[in-house]
């Protein structure tokens, strides 16, 4: 039976004109794109709109750029942190009203799906109350490294650094959160899960960040 091709060679077909070559990388990474976003956001509506922009930015730019290896997973979370990036810095000063407003909207719901998405959204708020007193470095290569799972070298092609700079970043970033949770009271246990939420079968994306690879 033949191999599948890797995003190297689908990536090459989507540059001559192939838009199911592209769809196939689509649908090989768009889970783990939304994952990611998720853990970034604590927001399963802004997670899916930033992951339609990123494949928006990676289909405006197939014929610029090329995966520099088998897969084109860490180019593609690359992108995601950008948009992040811009995103936070556009809401910067509106993140407590948003925040007030977020909780404000938890209401009950007698759908399973719905509720269990407030649930997830819930807790990984919990979670980024800790993490996001890190630096804006240390974010990164905790979620790409141990959230996305992310090698050192696959790491470092998405946070565009050595991958010497990915390994002592992670140490520091591990070193710093368990100081952080230490110091917390009432620090809650969140379950692990490496699966994306998809409408009508809910799964969480949820894992304790200071996990040892």
């Amino acid at each position: 039976m033949d191999s599948l091709p890797t995003d190297v060679e689908l990536w090459a077909r989507a540059v001559d004109g192939d838009a199911e070559a592209f769809g196939v990388i689509f649908d090989r990474h768009a889970r783990a794109v939304y994952n990611h976003c998720f853990r970034r956001t604590a927001d399963w509506s802004e997670a899916e709109d930033i992951t339609s922009v990123v494949f928006l930015e990676a289909w405006r730019r197939h014929k610029e750029l090329r995966p520099e290896r088998d897969s084109a997973l860490p180019w593609l979370l690359g992108v995601a942190n950008n948009v992040l990036r811009n995103r936070y810095r556009a809401k910067r000063n509106h993140r407590d009203a948003l925040d007030r407003m977020a909780a404000m909207s938890a209401e009950p719901d007698p759908a399973d799906d719905v509720a269990g998405r407030i649930d997830d959204e819930r807790r990984m708020r919990r979670v980024l109350a800790t993490v996001n007193r890190l630096s804006l470095a240390d974010q990164e290569v905790l979620s790409l490294c141990v959230w996305a799972e992310l090698s050192y070298e696959d790491a470092a092609i998405a946070l565009d650094v050595p991958v010497g700079t990915v390994r002592s970043r992670l140490s520091r970033a591990r070193a710093r959160l368990k100081k952080l949770l230490a110091s917390s009271s009432g620090n809650a246990r969140e379950p692990a899960g490496s699966t994306a939420h998809r409408r009508g079968e809910r799964h969480t994306a949820l894992r304790p960040p200071v996990e040892e690879s």
